[in-house]
């Protein structure tokens, strides 16, 4: 049983590596992600920095093992909120083969971290889902 928790904390920490750097990207490059905000979003480049933000926080309190329930539902929102405002309409609307693969591997890359997010908030069982102090 001590190797599966091992094995499970290594790929928590990959994911937690992989979010930081996402979220690192997201305030490296801001307006090479402008295009992915939909104009109807009051707020333009600060949604990336909003999105950096949060997957920084994310991997953090995975790194941490700190409100990892709470955060990883978050990610999931956030994530499934991606899936059907961006990708799905650049799946949709891309007129070239390119666009149109690239958002089906954000469709899938999005949906694959949210299925890993919701397997870690289910280990998380120790975790209350209310933030005290008892977290």
């Amino acid at each position: 049983m001590t190797h599966y928790h091992i094995v499970s904390r290594i790929s928590i920490y990959l994911l937690s590596v992989v979010l930081i750097i996402f979220g690192i990207f997201h305030f490296l490059y801001p307006r090479d992600l402008l295009v992915y905000v939909p104009l109807s979003l009051v707020g333009g480049i600060k949604w990336a920095y909003v999105v950096g933000s949060a997957f920084v926080l994310v991997g953090l309190s995975f790194l941490t093992n700190q409100y990892v329930k709470f955060t990883s539902y978050l990610l999931v929102i956030m994530l499934i909120i991606f899936i059907l405002t961006i990708h799905v309409p650049n799946y949709m609307d891309a007129g070239d083969r390119d666009m149109r693969q690239m958002a089906l591997i954000n469709i899938l890359k999005d949906t694959a971290i949210a299925g890993f997010a919701l397997h870690i908030a289910a280990g998380a069982h120790h975790q209350h889902f209310h933030l005290e102090e008892s977290d």
